[in-house]
């Protein structure tokens, strides 16, 4: 119920050290519209203290955890010199930003002139964060009062510390000091009476800043886990950099995306005449990118300038008014407030959105195309940016079956796939009955998905004994009776094709087929029917209808090869639309508009039928990584070593008598040795 991001607090050092200059100077003119000349000069610069950085970077942080979570995440400051200074409470009154601004003007910049003694510390401020962690803010103190026991209120916290210390001993006695009291204080809130709640983990980010140009003895580290209560990170930046260094922090902190809006129109402030584009960035909750994104769209990212983190740069559309058909496809609406509030861009943008109008947003697709990914609008004045739906939703009707990825497709066998289905059908029996009969095992191995790509089960719509014959080529307890009808068939088949007859295919001008063409009919047909035997060659009698159809297919002029010998891919089973040859199957079907073409069939079937092999698809993605890896020549080490030792790399590398040999031998041969730094100038 509360997360770690529940509670911030940022303890802020007020020590002397921050009185100095960030040593980022400003330039400032004096005269309007005449430079001063002299921009160098200390009258036309100034630098902000390393204390002024502090506190803009972390009242920004502030305003952008108050703008989008607003009343439901807390962020409290502590000062912190010779003792802690709290500048806020838990309570949702001085949870605002007019509070902490007036309370920082107060404080002020930490003076020059004060001494330098052990009194002045950031210590003070990390042990009221800890105490500050203990207090129950509005949320809790509901909880407690709803009956819920204080030990099972979950209590976390995050506590950013903006100091500077000297080196990396110096951080480590931090990090110590604030474990121990947070140890002691978990101890308080156990023991009556009991002071505060106990605090289950905390989340320590230190930010080491110096002036710009100063390089720090402390060493940048990732998150730590110190204890089983305390993980700590630390970052050593540079003065001016600070908010960039926060900006990115939040969006770890609180689950934010930045986006920035390119290409924005707006008039110049000096001629109103025209007009250039500029840039916005907004932060969002990160789910306003992660629910649109389909597997066609890219989040086209960039880094922008002076920072570190990725920002979605995402192109402003034409504005219209906000309608409800353009909410209709919404996924969810996130509030959305601007990194740089004070700027004109950023300024225009919120105004403009204020005023009632809405803003589309363009997301490019892979293949280039663009579409219209989110919308900006503004309700009760607050902005909110808008995922909407760029994938094919519910609401849509579903495709087609004849609709398939490479187009049209009108010849599935949809009638032979509901069958297939119903054989598959499995149904549960609470109990074994000997006297009901076996449940079908075996399934069709080979099972062509369109009419085009199938010689042999579209003429089984045509020749009445074909039905019954691949009936009993299926069965896995074929007899000895069962073999000598198949033997029949085949041999009728052979006659057939002795006498030259046509096959019984359907043409749409109802002209004869050439010889060489019905030849090539049965030929097809003999090895698609080889290759269904060949699959379902599970017992004797199958295997001597193989035999039998093999020395048909020889005396017909049609010995199988090495390719067709064996048993088969089932390729036919799983082939797609996209396939070449069935794209070209359907090109060539698409002409005819009353039934299929019997030309089409019979190159399809051809091309499918010279692909079989006796491989199946783990054996090809085998045999093709082995020959790739024998064109690679070995690792020669591999090649030298002694089985059981360990090839060395790199044996002569510094060994300093072979270098100075191979000098030598250089200087003798007449070629000299080029300095580094001509090498790089060349």
């Amino acid at each position: 119920m509360f997360e770690r991001n529940q509670k911030t607090i940022f303890v802020l050092d007020h020590t002397r050290y921050f009185s100095i200059a960030s040593e980022e100077y400003i330039s400032m003119d004096f005269l309007k519209g005449k430079p001063s000349g002299h921009s160098s000069g200390s009258g036309s610069q100034f630098s902000k203290s390393l204390w002024t950085c502090a506190c803009e970077s972390s009242i920004e942080y502030c305003r952008v955890v108050w703008d989008l979570f607003p009343g439901k995440k807390h962020v409290r400051f502590i000062v912190s010199d010779t003792a802690a200074h709290i500048v806020n409470t838990w309570s949702a009154s001085t949870q605002n930003m007019s509070h902490v601004m007036n309370a920082m003007v107060m404080v002020g910049v930490p003076s020059r002139s004060m001494p330098q003694s052990s009194d002045y510390s950031v210590i003070h401020g990390l042990r009221a964060a800890i105490e500050a962690l203990a207090e129950p803010t509005d949320e809790q103190i509901q909880a407690m009062a709803s009956g819920i026991p204080n030990d099972q209120i979950l209590n976390e916290g995050r506590v950013i510390c903006i100091t500077s210390a000297r080196d990396n001993t110096s951080m480590k006695s931090l990090e110590d000091i604030f474990n121990t009291v947070l140890i002691q204080q978990n101890v308080l809130s156990a023991t009556p009476p009991k002071k505060g709640l106990g605090i289950n983990h905390c989340h320590l980010v230190i930010l080491n800043i110096v002036p710009l140009g100063i390089d720090s003895m402390v060493t940048n580290r990732n998150l730590l886990a110190i204890s089983p209560l305390l993980d700590v990170e630390i970052h050593t930046v540079g003065a001016p950099d600070i908010s960039y260094k926060l900006t990115h922090l939040i969006l770890d902190h609180y689950d934010l995306a930045s986006t920035t809006v390119t290409n924005i129109p707006m008039k110049e402030e000096q001629n109103a005449n025209s007009s250039a584009n500029y840039d916005v960035e907004i932060l969002h909750s990160r789910r306003a990118h992660s629910i649109t994104c389909g597997p066609d769209f890219s989040l086209p990212t960039s880094i922008k300038q002076g920072a570190t983190y990725e920002t979605v740069t995402l192109k402003w559309c034409t504005p219209r008014g906000c309608g409800s058909a353009d909410l209709q496809p919404c996924l969810g609406q996130f509030l959305v407030t601007p990194v740089d509030v004070t700027s004109r861009p950023s300024s225009c943008l919120i105004n403009f959105l204020l005023n009632g109008r809405s803003v589309l947003l363009e997301m490019p697709r892979k293949t280039g195309s663009k579409a219209t990914s989110h919308m900006l609008s503004a309700r009760g004045g607050e902005i909110f940016v808008h995922s909407l739906c760029i994938t094919r939703s519910c609401m849509d009707e579903a495709p087609s079956i004849t609709d398939g990825p490479g187009g049209r497709v009108t010849d599935y066998r949809t009638s032979e796939l509901g069958q297939l289905m119903k054989m598959s059908r499995m149904v549960p029996l609470k109990s074994r009955d000997p006297a009901a009969p076996n449940l079908p095992r075996r399934l069709p191995r080979y099972f062509p998905l369109t009419t085009t790509s199938t010689v042999l089960f579209h003429l089984q719509r045509h020749l009445s004994w074909l039905p019954h014959f691949l009936h009993l080529l299926l069965k896995e307890d074929m007899d000895k009776q069962d073999e000598v009808r198949c033997q029949q068939h085949i041999h009728e088949l052979y006659k057939s094709a002795s006498r030259g007859d046509v096959l019984p295919f359907t043409h749409t001008n109802g002209a004869r087929l050439k010889p060489h063409k019905a030849k090539d009919q049965y030929r097809l047909l003999y090895r698609e029917l080889e290759q269904l035997i060949q699959l379902n060659a599970s017992t004797v009698h199958h295997k001597n209808l193989l035999e039998s159809l093999q020395t048909l297919r020889a005396a017909y002029g049609d010995a199988p090869t090495k390719s067709d010998a064996g048993t088969p891919t089932l390729r036919s089973f799983t082939e797609s639309p996209l396939s070449p040859e069935r794209l070209e199957a359907m090109s060539s079907a698409s002409n005819v508009s009353s039934s299929i073409n019997s030309n089409s069939l019979l190159k399809a079937s051809k091309r499918r039928m010279s692909n079989c092999g006796t491989r199946s698809l783990l054996d090809i993605i085998s045999s093709a990584e082995r020959s790739q890896s024998n064109k690679r020549l070995d690792f020669s080490g591999r090649i030298c070593t002694p089985n059981g030792q360990i090839a060395k790399l790199y044996p002569d590398f510094g060994n300093k008598e072979k270098d100075a040999a191979a000098a030598a031998a250089a200087t003798a041969s007449g070629v000299g040795v080029v300095p580094k730094e001509e090498t790089n100038r060349s």
